[in-house]
């Protein structure tokens, strides 16, 4: 089976982890993303002046650097790939064909939920073309962390 995983800076070992659990025949393909919509906007225009090009907040060598680590801690042959563009965008047609994407949760993680998605995380889940395995990037909380049940009648 092909198994896309979508690499993120802060989590990115919990999604390998994941990977290395697969069989050993599945390829894996390791996914970063460069998206526009990462970069600060500049507001500098907004107040007269000329508007300063936006930092990238993580730059194509940091990307690589990171495909670099993933596939080193995986420690398997596998394939990787940078996409450019809005990720909620890019990843759902990249994982058009594969088995599964592995991504990791990256809302509120202190308590269980849909806010522990963010909205781009929610995005890709609701339009990948294949199965997802929605991985934490670190231990869960606790099924103490679940809101309690809304009012009787309530609706």
């Amino acid at each position: 089976m092909k198994v896309a995983v979508l690499l993120d800076p802060a989590g990115w070992r919990s999604a390998i982890d994941a990977a290395r659990s697969l069989p050993s025949g599945d390829q894996i393909i390791l996914l970063a993303v460069d998206d526009p919509g990462d970069r600060p906007v500049p507001i500098g225009g907004l107040m007269g002046r000329a508007a300063r090009p936006a930092p990238d907040l993580m730059g194509s060598e940091e990307r690589r650097s990171l495909i670099a680590r993933a596939a080193e801690y995986l420690g398997r042959p596998c394939d990787s790939s940078i996409l450019s563009g809005p990720t909620e965008r890019v990843v759902p047609t990249a994982v058009d064909g594969v088995g599964m994407l592995i991504l990791v949760r990256d809302g509120d993680l202190s308590r269980l939920g849909p806010h522990s998605l963010g909205r781009t995380t929610r995005f890709i889940i609701d339009h990948a073309p294949c199965r997802v395995l929605l991985v934490w990037p670190s231990s869960p909380p606790g099924a103490g962390t679940i809101p309690p049940p809304p009012p009787h009648g309530h609706r």
